[in-house]
């Protein structure tokens, strides 16, 4: 008796490409392994014998190759319409089942993996017909009809692990393979494939040029529904070296050519789209995190200049944290949302140059030569040439010229005397010494008025940028839902070589015209010993959050309540240093600091416990974090903050969020805390053309 193969079923309606899918996939498996495959229609008893057919299959073929054992079965001779000849399958270290019914409910505790097939009403028959012509034909609606009345009480593709849209163009099997890598119950088995996928050779090429990022961006990207622009807005002029560094490199990516795929986590449960293909699996998101990215996959080329070396973008959200110690709560948009990036162009605004990067791959040097002539065309000279009439609207990423949305109404989550009245539940919690510093947040919400589609995420996002530019300001876009963000702050970075760095912000002064008055108020941040207080309680809990993953002893603060100044706010920022353990894991080290401290208080765990019972709501994509895992291994994240969520509904509007807040602490004034949430709230509603709701 052989040992128990890794058992593989491709299920699907007649027509769905199912048979070629298979001997595809068995093909690419024999490089490495044996393999057995065993197709249903072979033993089906007629044209009227589905559900024998699947009794027959489960109890003569798939119980015994369960067991390691061979599987000794009849055929059906279609032409005598009758039993035909015993046949024998031999288990093997991969065996794959293909057919109508080969993930039928009976059959579905032997498997290991369940793959469903599917494709249009019209090209299944087409394509059933083509294979087996006239004898098809006459039962085509017969069969139809069984097939229906099966999964009408056996929902094979709500249990699918893989759902694979086949068109039949030799892509299905390489995505396939490539969303079986993260199923836990196949991936030991695939090991091999594996290795080999993970035997990357990036190519990069520099190229001297300052393209605009924003024309350059929706030239390459602005047709793909995934993508991603991490974008150093800010220009560095007169700011600390530390904010200079951090607005050094803009990103800009999204899910296409071959190596693309989307990632959604909600609750639990992760979905990872690859191609036509994806695949669900449960079981929390960082330790998933970590078997995708927590590995170094190459290094950068020497003259590179940026850490991100191609990977994974998007962002994690808040509710998160009930992974790291929070309570369950669920949000209205995903946990997580991220892109794996096979092709990037990175900008290094310090060198004027841009960076092409693309793994190697068919399509790789197709993609460079669109990429080198939209980097071209977004050059200065080029844009001189190009450029719109002065009074023509601006065209959104798709060409479309739009009149400007009407500015969207915003009401309040917490009325001015509600949030008022939390800030002093809060301090009760401080009196009581449950906590020492309460990040309490609100949020402002507005939908686009009926038959409005609202503002469009692309021109909003220009908006925001122009009047209120951030070393990590950023735009995702994720299907129907965008995130626009000019966040000034640092969550995380973790270098290739294992260094860390964090960069709290705690301590906000509005801007002012008058330079007289700007002055002031900046000092006045300077000398708060309030808001020195509260940045200093988030130092100590980044300290602790990044020693347990620290070289002991490696971490250091190397500045402490610096002043930073941005289009609307002056800011105070820490910075924390450390120095990663070799050998530990890289997600879990993020995990160990996520959420950010200066978005929860101290001590951070028995504070979230307080922000859930004060907020009573979900804050969703706000509070959590943008930014990138790179295949070098190193990692740079910001706080989302200062972040608009734009939601596409269903009937062609949309719904906007704003997450705000502040830090309470035992002497905090709740008049102060809420023109605080105020000072934080106009950049993004300034840029929209809103107030600040009443009440």
């Amino acid at each position: 008796m052989s040992p128990a193969p890794v058992i593989i079923a491709i299920d699907g309606r007649s027509g769905s490409g199912k048979t070629t899918l298979a001997i595809e996939l068995a093909a690419r498996l024999r490089e490495h392994h044996k393999v057995s495959l065993f197709h249903l229609e072979d033993i089906y008893p007629g044209w009227n014998g589905l559900a024998a057919g699947i009794e027959r299959y489960v109890t003569t073929v798939l119980a015994p190759l369960r067991r390691g054992e061979n599987a000794e079965w009849v055929s059906w001779d279609w032409e005598r319409h009758y039993d035909g000849e015993a046949r024998t399958t031999r288990p093997a270290e991969i065996v794959l089942v293909e057919g109508v019914g080969a993930a039928a409910a009976a059959a579905h505790p032997m498997l290991d993996a369940v793959i469903w097939a599917d494709s249009s009403d019209s090209e299944r028959r087409a394509r059933a017909l083509a294979r087996d012509g006239d004898t098809y034909e006459p039962y085509w609606d017969q069969w139809a009809a069984q097939e229906a009345e099966w999964l009408a009480g056996d929902d094979v593709p709500a249990r699918a692990d893989v759902h694979v849209l086949n068109r039949a163009d030799g892509t299905a099997p390489d995505d396939v393979l490539q969303a079986l890598q993260y199923l836990p119950a196949v991936a030991p088995a695939l090991l091999p494939e594996l290795a080999a996928r993970r035997g990357l050779q990036l190519r990069a090429e520099r190229i001297d040029a300052e393209p605009e990022a924003a024309q350059l961006f929706a030239a390459l990207f602005g047709g793909s529904p995934n993508a991603v622009w991490l974008d150093s807005s800010l220009d560095p002029a007169g700011l600390a070296p530390e904010a200079a560094e951090r607005s050094r490199f803009s990103i800009l990516a999204d899910d296409g050519g071959r190596f693309g795929q989307t990632v959604r986590h909600s609750s639990g449960q992760t979905l990872i789209s690859t191609g036509q293909a994806t695949v669900t699996t449960d079981g929390p998101f960082f330790r998933w995190l970590d078997g995708a990215w927590g590995r170094r996959a190459l290094r950068a080329p020497e003259a590179y200049p940026c850490e991100f070396a191609l990977g994974w973008l998007g962002y994690l959200g808040y509710e998160l944290k009930r992974e790291t110690g929070g309570t369950d709560v669920a949000a209205s948009t995903p946990d997580a949302c991220l892109i794996f990036a096979g092709r990037a162009v990175v900008l290094d605004h310090a060198e004027g140059t841009a960076w092409l990067l693309t793994l190697e791959s068919p399509d790789a040097d197709g993609w460079l030569e669109a990429a080198r002539a939209a980097v071209a065309a977004a050059a200065p000279a080029s844009r001189a040439q190009a450029s719109p009439a002065p009074d023509s609207p601006a065209p959104d990423v798709t060409g479309r010229h739009a009149a400007p949305p009407a500015a969207p109404l915003f009401t309040g989550r917490d009325t001015e005397t509600g949030y008022k009245a939390k800030v002093a539940e809060a301090q009760r919690e401080i009196a009581e010494g449950n906590t020492y510093e309460v990040c309490l947040t609100t949020a402002l919400t507005a939908a686009s008025p009926e038959g409005s589609q609202g503002p469009e995420p692309w021109q909003t996002y220009l908006d925001l940028r122009s009047r209120n530019p951030a070393p990590f300001a950023s735009y995702l876009r994720f299907g129907g839902l965008a995130v626009a963000s000019t966040s000034p702050e640092r969550f995380l970075q973790i270098a290739a070589d294992g260094r860390m760095r964090a960069e709290p912000i705690k301590g906000t002064r509005r801007r002012d015209a008058d330079p007289g008055t700007d002055a002031a108020l900046r000092r006045e941040l300077a000398s708060s010993a309030k808001d020195r207080a509260e940045n200093i309680m988030i130092v100590d809990l980044l300290r602790n959050d990044l020693s347990h993953f620290a070289v002991p002893g490696s971490v250091s603060v190397s500045r402490l309540c610096a002043i930073e100044s941005y289009a609307t706010v002056h800011q105070m920022v820490s910075t924390i240093d450390a120095q990663l353990r070799p050998g530990l894991p890289r997600a879990e080290a993020v995990a160990a600091c996520f959420p950010a401290g200066s978005m929860t208080g101290a001590p951070k765990v028995s504070t979230m416990a307080i922000l859930d019972r004060l907020e009573a709501a979900p804050r969703g994509v706000y509070s959590g974090a943008i930014g990138y895992f790179s295949l070098s291994g190193a990692a740079d994240l910001s706080v989302a903050i200062r972040t608009l969520v734009i939601t596409a509904r269903g009937d062609g509007t949309a719904e906007l969020s704003l997450g705000v807040g502040g830090a309470v602490t035992a002497d905090s004034s709740p008049q102060e805390e809420y023109e605080e949430v105020r000072t934080k709230a106009f950049g993004v509603l300034s840029a929209l053309g809103a107030e600040f709701p009443q009440g």
